[in-house]
């Protein structure tokens, strides 16, 4: 194997998924040293997140700041599923993969003969990935702001006393990319047992209630119903705190055990603080919550922001500044994890954050313009003539990214 070309550079990843969750997983194993190539549908015009634009975006481009965020080494390929002769070109490059990824609507996989039993029938070795919303018997379809209210996230996130917040990223979206990738790993790994593929499902709803680790079992084993407390911890303080310093920036402190609430209050210069019978211990840290608070913003409001997360980091204590994302990005240590253009500027951020010998960053093209590899892919990987490819763009059943649409 290449090292320089990645652990899976030779497997052979074709993406019918759209949004967030499906294209993260293809990314991955295009960050990996796989070859993805996404299929657009020509009637929607691709991935919706292709038009998914910020107001200071250019209208006229087919690649969003939404869509960079999961299409980085990819190729796409737009044409029409439903026609036949499309359909059996599909099916041909399907013959050669190893990884199907999908988000097909109840229903519509069966429909246009994308699905599992159609395509295992002519590769059985193919390992097909499926994200859904409620699991693949249940024909409703999966909203990440849906699961995250339908899940707890919604309720629980938010200040005490104020209304339910969504979370600011597609939070669902990102555990079900997550969970798939490690089924799909697991697949891999059974293969190389049996020879064999399978079929992979990920319900939004699973990967989301799996993600509610101690919130659930508060109330599972506990009996407490966990409720919102804006970025406070239910079983740890001071944890999620965010304080505010003297030069009116903002800090947070997690503090998870009784040694760093001790070194905490030396630093703040109140050594006493952290031997008090009303906080000494964490337990009685939790019950005595709003009081420490009180005490802790007046002590940390005397210093600025810099000089008390220098010492503070210095001692061992957990606690960090609240940053903007322009300014989490302009952090040294996070310029690695950053996907460059051609003019070397940031513009994406890589899928895999581990570190391994398999895991050596690769150079990745720019997402993909819509159809920008419809010609290539379909001769190299279809068999398909160049001529029966015009044929097919002037049915409008493909879309090679050079022709121009007049609608």
């Amino acid at each position: 194997m290449d090292v320089h070309k990645g652990l899976f550079q030779d497997l052979v990843v074709v993406e019918f998924a759209s949004v967030l969750a499906g294209p993260s997983v293809g990314q991955f194993f295009a960050e990996m040293g796989a070859e993805v190539l996404k299929i657009e549908n020509i009637k929607s015009q691709g991935d919706v997140t292709r038009r998914w634009k910020l107001s200071s975006e250019n209208p006229d481009t087919s690649v969003s700041a939404y869509f960079s965020s999961a299409n980085w080494g990819k190729k796409s390929v737009c044409l029409d599923l439903a026609a036949e002769p499309v359909r059996e070109l599909v099916h041909c490059i399907v013959r050669k993969a190893d990884i199907v990824l999908a988000s097909f609507k109840a229903g519509d996989a069966e429909k246009l003969q994308m699905d599992y039993n159609t395509l295992s029938q002519l590769n059985p070795k193919l390992l097909y990935g499926h994200i859904t919303g409620y699991g693949s018997e249940v024909a409703r379809a999966g909203y990440d702001a849906v699961l995250q209210a339908e899940t707890g996230f919604m309720y629980l996130n938010g200040e005490k006393g104020g209304a339910p917040l969504k979370m600011p990223v597609a939070l669902i979206d990102l555990l079900a990319a997550h969970q798939l990738k490690e089924g799909l790993l697991a697949g891999l790994y059974r293969r190389e047992k049996t020879g064999q593929g399978q079929y992979v499902e990920v319900s939004l709803l699973k990967a989301a209630i799996s993600s509610l680790a101690n919130q659930a079992t508060n109330y599972l084993v506990a009996g407490e119903s966990p409720q919102r407390m804006g970025s406070e911890h239910p079983t740890i303080v001071p944890y999620g705190t965010i304080f505010q310093t003297s030069d009116e920036k903002e800090l947070v402190l997690a503090v998870g055990d009784d040694r760093q609430f001790k070194t905490l209050c030396q630093v703040l210069g109140d050594a006493a603080l952290g031997e008090e019978a009303d906080f000494s211990t964490n337990y009685r840290r939790v019950q005595n919550r709003v009081a420490l608070i009180q005490k802790l913003r007046k002590l940390v409001a005397r210093f600025t922001q810099q000089e008390l997360l220098q010492v503070l980091v210095e001692q061992n204590v957990p606690a960090g500044a609240v940053h903007s994302v322009p300014e989490a990005l302009a952090q040294p240590l996070v310029q690695p994890q950053l996907l460059a253009d051609q003019k070397n500027q940031p513009r994406g951020v890589r899928q895999i954050a581990f570190s391994s010998p398999d895991s050596v960053p690769l150079p990745l093209a720019m997402p993909p313009a819509l159809g920008q590899h419809t010609v290539e892919v379909l001769q190299n990987k279809a068999g398909c003539l160049a001529v029966e490819i015009e044929k097919l763009a002037q049915k409008r059943l493909v879309f090679p990214a050079e022709q121009k649409k007049d609608n």
